[in-house]
């Protein structure tokens, strides 16, 4: 506990010019939050995703194979979600982007979608109970591979979105870099993904 707590107060020193810095603890689900100014840590249970359209507000997700997703609207406002099997499913994209619409007062043309660092097509074997969720077709035996990133891109497509954008990093087979929850067999830690609108003395 020590390490991890000296680790957090590393990344808030680092990351000073926020006032306020909003984490959840995931359960893979798709409850995201609007969180609008405050001053320090706000950590609530059961949160997969943020919004905010206050300067100074950091958001932030952890993860480890799964896909952190940054939605973007410039000097408007900014979501990030944790987007693993189970949310992306159960459409943790889609009730994200409807919030962030919502909160942001913009068309949906004006998204600039991102998905981060995550497990790769090529490394993410499943079965047919996790194809079937996301609505894909599992022909033959299995076990099947999916890119999470892929389908994301296409539900955004689905949405609406046109700004869309991938990593093409993999947190399993580039594992000298990342954490990697599979690929560790559960040993690795975790790593955090976090956006912001910078404070608007600081943005010049």
């Amino acid at each position: 506990m020590g390490e991890v707590m000296s680790r957090w107060l590393a990344f808030r020193k680092e990351m000073a010019e926020f006032t306020a810095i909003a984490l959840g603890n995931q359960v893979h689900g798709t409850e995201v939050m609007s969180l609008e100014g405050g001053r320090g840590w706000t950590y609530v249970d059961e949160i997969d995703g943020w919004i905010t359209t206050t300067p100074g507000t950091l958001l932030a997700v952890t993860v480890a194979d799964c896909i952190p997703v940054y939605l973007l609207i410039p000097k408007r406002g900014v979501c990030l979600l944790h987007a693993g099997w189970r949310g992306t499913a159960a459409g943790i994209l889609e009730r994200g982007t409807a919030g962030f619409l919502e909160a942001t007062g913009a068309p949906v043309s004006a998204v600039i979608m991102h998905c981060g660092v995550g497990i790769c097509g090529d490394c993410y074997e499943v079965g047919r109970e996790v194809m079937t969720s996301c609505g894909l077709s599992a022909p033959g035996p299995g076990p099947w591979l999916l890119d999470l990133r892929d389908h994301l891109m296409e539900r955004a497509a689905a949405l609406g979105l046109t700004q869309v954008t991938s990593s093409a990093w993999c947190s399993a087979h580039h594992g000298a870099d990342f954490y990697s929850h599979r690929a560790s067999k559960g040993r690795d830690g975790r790593m955090v993904a976090y956006l912001g609108l910078l404070p608007r003395a600081s943005a010049g």
